[in-house]
């Protein structure tokens, strides 16, 4: 490549890094920028903060625990068992992730809601997930599902086969193995990808308000509760914000300590 040619290149990569990089920081920087100290504890002290989450905490918690639990045994299962099955099970474990939130949480409405598929059955045994806390942990683990998945079927595939055969040779279980062998060499990239099934849990927003609706102390996560806030009070949706902000700063850095050599869920979504 000639001189001028290459100089051109490295500017237009320059412009655009930058431009980007700006483009990407500048939002997160207006919520910190625009709001003073003073007008910061003042919206902590709103009324929807604590109710909001302390909701956030337990659903995401139980909406992870599924995830992982679950999760792990299809990973497993599509990781050490290639073929058509398997392939068919990995493009299934991505719908919700390439599907708008919105249209999530109708499909979740018009599957487990009083008129929904199982929405009679659900009725006959006494009961009623739409609207209540329930359908907050539904719509978040739907939603935040393919990022565990991807990730631990990537760490799985990456564990060698012949330890997993030795393991068998010396009188394992197949359970045994996954316990014992497999899951200690995928932690790496099973603990990223839990790190980052729970922030798109704290995040959901569409699933829960269509699903499980907008109800302070039963269904008002913290994205709802900056919803709210922002018809009556734009400090408090600012506090608000803020809070969901370091939260996300503070799990990208422990997730960088605790797993610097696995790749962030979502990689294999966009290559998929």
């Amino acid at each position: 490549m000639k001189p001028r040619a290459a100089g051109a290149w490295e500017a237009a990569q320059l412009l655009a890094t930058v431009s980007l990089g700006l483009f990407l920081l500048l939002p997160v920087v207006a919520l910190f920028a625009t709001l003073s100290w003073s007008d910061f504890l003042g919206g902590l002290r709103d009324p929807l903060l604590a109710p909001a989450l302390r909701l956030s905490l337990v659903t995401t918690t139980c909406s992870l625990a599924i995830v992982v639990v679950l999760g792990s045994l299809l990973a497993w299962r599509v990781a050490r068992n290639p073929g058509r099955l398997s392939r068919w099970l990995e493009a299934v474990s991505q719908i919700p992730a390439v599907i708008p939130p919105a249209v999530a949480g109708v499909g979740l409405l018009l599957a487990f809601g009083r008129r929904g598929l199982f929405g009679a059955f659900l009725d006959r045994h006494g009961i009623a997930l739409a609207f209540t806390t329930p359908a907050v942990v539904l719509a978040e683990a739907f939603v935040s599902a393919p990022f565990f998945v991807q990730a631990a079927i990537a760490s799985f595939r990456r564990v060698d086969q012949n330890l997993l055969v030795v393991a068998g040779t010396l009188g394992a279980s197949p359970f045994r193995t996954f316990l014992r062998v497999g899951l200690p060499l995928a932690a790496p990239g099973l603990v990223a990808g839990a790190a980052m099934s729970w922030a798109r849990a704290v995040g959901e927003f569409g699933a829960t308000i269509l699903f499980a609706g907008n109800l302070t102390g039963r269904t008002q996560t913290m994205p709802l509760a900056v919803y709210t806030a922002m018809e009556s009070d734009l400090r408090a949706a600012q506090a608000l914000s803020i809070i969901l902000v370091v939260a996300a700063f503070v799990l990208l850095f422990i997730l960088r300590r605790v797993a610097p050599g696995a790749e962030l869920p979502g990689s294999e979504l966009r290559g998929a």
